[in-house]
Formats: C-alpha cells, sequence, structure tokens
C-alpha cells in the first residue's frame, strides 16, 4: 500500500481547522485533536491506549498504538500534535502527525511479518513552555518504557515533514561549512541526529533512501547541544535509546515556523507523501 495523498491532506485539515489553537492552554482543542487521532488510529484497525499525565495541575494525553504487540523489539514512531501558540500550525507538527497516521493505516493494511512491535504514540506537551522538560508527552513516554525495561530498538520522530520548494537557493543553513555539503534547494528531506547514535541514523537514512521519490539527506550532529535535539527524539536520548528526527529543517527553510502563517495552503502534499512512503520503509525492515 502506497501513501494517499488526499488522506494527507484530509488530516491536516482538520488539525489545522481547531479553534483555538490545539496549544497547551486549550486543552478542548487538545481533546479534539486527540479524538480524531485515536478514531483514525481505530479506523485502521488499532487498538489504542491513552497515557494521560499532569503538567502545571492540568492533564494532558497521549495516544498509543502498539502494531505486533509482544515481540520483544520495540521501534517507537511518534508526533507531536499541539502547537506553539496560536497558529493552525500546519507543518509544525500537523504534517507529521497526518504522516504519523498514514504510516499506521499502511502497517495496519498491509500486515507486514515483522519480528518487532511498532509503537506509534502522538505525543502531547512538545512545545513551550514545557520544550525539553520532563512533562513533555515524548520524556513521559520514553520514561514508562525504560521503567518497563522495554526492548527499544529505536525511536523515529516525525517532525515537519511538509514545507519544501524548488526555487534555486531556497535551503539557508545555520553555517557555511553545511551549505556547502548539503543541497542548496530545498526539496528534500533530511534524517536528523546526533553521532552517539550515528549508526541507526545511517541505517535510517540508507533504507529511506532505497528507491525513495524524494532525497534524503542525513546529518549526525556532534552532540545533543545542538539543532538536532529540537524535537522529541531528545526525550529518548534520556534513557540511552536511539532516536532520531525526520524532518525538513523547520526554521531554517520554513519562514512561516511558530507563525499564523504556517497554514496548510504553503505544504507540498506530494513531496509529503513521498517523504511517508520513504519512511514506512524504512520502518518497516529496521531489522
Amino acid at each position: 500500500m502506497k501513501a494517499n495523498t488526499d488522506r494527507l491532506f484530509k488530516d491536516v485539515e482538520f488539525l489545522t481547522s481547531i479553534s483555538p489553537a490545539r496549544n497547551f492552554q486549550n486543552r478542548a482543542s487538545l481533546e479534539k485533536a486527540s479524538r480524531y487521532i485515536q478514531d483514525e488510529f481505530q479506523k485502521a484497525g488499532a487498538k489504542t491506549e491513552l497515557q494521560k499525565w499532569k503538567a502545571d495541575g492540568q492533564e494532558y494525553t497521549n495516544i498509543l498504538s502498539s502494531y505486533n504487540a509482544g515481540k520483544p523489539g520495540r521501534l517507537v514512531v511518534g508526533a507531536h500534535y499541539d502547537v506553539c501558540g496560536e497558529q493552525p500550525g500546519a507543518d509544525d507538527n500537523a504534517s507529521a502527525v497526518a504522516g504519523l497516521l498514514e504510516i499506521a493505516r499502511m502497517i495496519y493494511h498491509d500486515k507486514p511479518p515483522l519480528d518487532y512491535t511498532i509503537d506509534f504514540a502522538a505525543y502531547c506537551l512538545e512545545e513551550p513552555p514545557f520544550f525539553a522538560s520532563d512533562m513533555m508527552g515524548s520524556y513521559v513516554h520514553a520514561k514508562s518504557l525504560h521503567d518497563a525495561k522495554a526492548d527499544v530498538i529505536g525511536m523515529i520522530s516525525l517532525e515537519m515533514i511538509g514545507y519544501f520548494s524548488d526555487e534555486p537557493n531556497s535551503q539557508a543553513y545555520p553555517s557555511p561549512d553545511l551549505a556547502k555539503i548539503y543541497p542548496s534547494t530545498a526539496n528534500y528531506i533530511v534524517v536528523v541526529g546526533i553521532q552517539k547514535y550515528a549508526e541507526f541514523n545511517n541505517k535510517v537514512h540508507r533504507l529511506m533512501s532505497e528507491g525513495s521519490g524524494i532525497d534524503v539527506q542525513v546529518i549526525s550532529f556532534p552532540s545533543e547541544q545542538s539543532l538536532a535535539a529540537l524535537s522529541d527524539q531528545r526525550s529518548y536520548w534520556k534513557f540511552g535509546y536511539n532516536a532520531l528526527m525526520i524532518n525538513d529543517t523547520a526554521f531554517v527553510r520554513n519562514p512561516n515556523y511558530h507563525m499564523k502563517t504556517d497554514t496548510i495552503d504553503t505544504l507540498d502534499f506530494a513531496k509529503m507523501t513521498e517523504v511517508v512512503n520513504s519512511s514506512y520503509r524504512a520502518i518497516t525492515n529496521i531489522l
């Protein structure tokens, strides 16, 4: 089964239409998003579990689903559904939630005979003011795996997978050194991690690249104190797990980052579809 562009659009359309914005202050909006995600998992044939915790006295929810549950090795695939401030969050991070849901649909449809479990996780509280704290939904999930002594193969964070440009020199870089190595046109996706887990990063990159309909790049930064730490994968590093993010380079590329202009019409759904197809290939061949 290939990724369905219309379904990706429908998911992003729903999430970006929620008003007020699905940030930590608007818990009814977060609940609307979480119900939608849970319903879509269940429509795909997945059983779901809600993981709840409190931050500043308020309750928040992760939506979890496991394919092939019971196999010893576990690969976590996650994306956060909250946004920063009062904005629709099309790229950040409705694009990745749509990708997460579509990968789940593909897997539950195809039923690949894997020797490991895939744990799908839709997180809350990735964004400020809880970013980099133990109140992040991804930290709550990572800690639960650690406490259960789970055999974790690794974690793949889908984070902003929808903004692209075919215009020459459309890709910026935080340093001239990176600009010399990577493409100058913003029409690729990148596997981002740290050197400590380079073997895992490179394996995911190789699997995504094979027969891909979109250019896939990889970068392993020297340490956690870098752009590599700007999403949910950071929570899994805290417990010594392989973890990376699949990303369109975020604010380095997308001028709408954390702004009200992060709208559905700015996304390239054809390229996003190819990112999902490539991610599916990696996720279902990791062992």
